[in-house]
């Protein structure tokens, strides 16, 4: 990847939502779009024909969703970075699943946008260094996540999250004195988190590993750990062999 401008790839079926993506494309230097697509499949034609460095990727579009569509694009022998630009917050931990360099929200500000785009070519100089056309290997765990709150989302390191706990169909990522809900299942959290640094003690709460400070065992003979913020979480009985895991008994 040189300083040549960055060659675009809209995908969205709102046309609106295409226009404007383009005019603020045209304002940013160094980015020139390359072509459009209205659906999930020829999204994937046009990625295939006009090999873009760049797709701006709505998620809910008819035929192939964003997230399907950011996995063909990854088979690409030269596969293009990938922003997605969506209404709909819930799927930032998905978007990141498969490598996207970053989330924005509509309507995406011109400022807003253009970081995105320095964050892509960014990415791909970084690649074309490393000799590899192929995304760079990530971690098989999740590393961050996206939450909203009043400013719009932000971005949350895996490493700092201190728990989680369960909160009907949302789980709830906490981070010192602060909390965000995100639109995820308990079971997808386990899975994705690295076990090396978190535990699921409960069949509503995973925490991490080095918060617990002890266990002590209630009046009726359960399992408590002790957090390093005061709090205490239950074990539940599933888990109890996590206890002895934790402990080396």
């Amino acid at each position: 990847m040189t300083d040549a401008p960055l060659r675009i790839l809209i995908a969205d079926d709102e046309p609106l939502a295409t226009n404007r993506l383009a005019m603020l494309i045209e304002r940013i230097e160094g980015a020139t779009l390359a072509a459009t697509a209205h659906d999930g499949d020829e999204a994937v034609r046009q990625a295939g024909l006009h090999l873009p460095d760049l797709v701006l990727l709505d998620i809910a579009m008819p035929g192939l969703d964003g997230i399907e569509v950011a996995r063909a694009l990854s088979r690409l022998p030269s596969s293009p970075a990938v922003v997605f630009i969506t209404a709909f917050d819930q799927f930032a931990v998905a978007a990141f699943e498969v490598a996207a360099v970053d989330y924005l929200m509509k309507p995406a500000e011109a400022a807003r946008l253009e970081r995105a785009i320095d964050r892509a070519r960014s990415f791909l100089n970084q690649r074309a260094a490393s000799g590899d056309a192929r995304p760079i290997p990530e971690t098989p765990y999740l590393e961050e996540f996206w939450a909203s709150d009043l400013s719009g989302l932000v971005r949350i390191a895996a490493r700092d999250i201190d728990r989680v706990s369960a909160e009907r169909d949302y789980m709830r990522l906490h981070v010192g004195k602060r909390s965000w809900l995100i639109h995820h299942s308990m079971a997808a959290l386990e899975d994705g988190l690295d076990p090396a640094l978190f535990v699921r003690l409960h069949r509503s709460a995973i925490v991490r590993r080095d918060t617990i400070t002890g266990f002590a065992r209630n009046p009726s003979g359960r399992w408590i750990a002790r957090l390093a913020d005061g709090s205490e979480q239950p074990v539940g009985r599933l888990y109890a062999d996590q206890v002895r895991q934790i402990a080396g008994r």
